[in-house]
């Protein structure tokens, strides 16, 4: 669909607009995909510097990873697009009858389930960016800390933004066990992570001080 290539002023007056798509879990996707980026420069400004040559490797490695998620992020965010559009005609299909009411019911199990697996993909790869962002926080440049924290601020936005783009799917889920299961692992992410990326800017925070 091109969201994720087309210009930010674009991209920013679809999202405001009452188009079905881009939506939170797109934008989700994009901030993810920046905060990401932001871990990454600060590796980028770390290697080839001779006060950081004992980590540089790592910082290779770590920037390397890095980059791999800024793409399938940007990935995600045309993906999300794909995924909402047949559940948002599937909201639309009748019910007058027993059996439109049954093929409804029918397919809108199928679309649920693949619109919550693209935000649930969002959150699993914004925990792999904020493990990422801790070590660039700990380990890169001191000149490049700040950008450390905005990019552990912004993948924590984004991990909580997809998450209610998972529950809101699971709400309207017939099958309450799956979507029990879901709830519970977008709980889990958010438990752990939302912690780290508290610590990684209070980190930053006191070092600025």
């Amino acid at each position: 669909m091109g969201f994720s290539t087309s210009r930010c002023d674009e991209f920013v007056e679809v999202l405001a607009s009452k188009a079905p798509v881009p939506g939170g879990g797109g934008a989700s996707a994009l901030v993810a995909a920046v905060g990401t980026a932001l871990g990454n420069m600060v590796g980028s400004l770390t290697v080839g510097k001779k006060k950081y040559a004992d980590v540089e490797e790592e910082m290779y490695q770590l920037k390397e990873k890095a980059t791999a998620l800024q793409k399938e992020f940007l990935h995600l965010v045309e993906r999300d697009a794909e995924v909402f559009e047949p559940l948002s005609k599937a909201y639309g299909m009748p019910r007058e009858t027993e059996e439109e009411k049954a093929e409804k019911a029918r397919v809108m199990a199928i679309v649920l389930k693949d619109a919550c697996s693209v935000p649930m993909e969002i959150m699993e790869k914004c925990c792999e960016a904020l493990d990422l962002i801790v070590e660039f926080a700990a380990k890169g440049s001191a000149l490049a800390i700040s950008d450390a924290g905005v990019g552990a601020v912004f993948c924590k936005a984004a991990l909580q933004g997809a998450s209610l783009n998972v529950f809101i799917n699971t709400k309207s889920m017939a099958d309450k066990e799956y979507a029990a299961e879901l709830n519970a692992k977008a709980d889990a992410m958010l438990e752990k992570y939302t912690k780290i990326a508290d610590e990684i800017f209070e980190s930053v925070e006191a070092r600025l001080r």
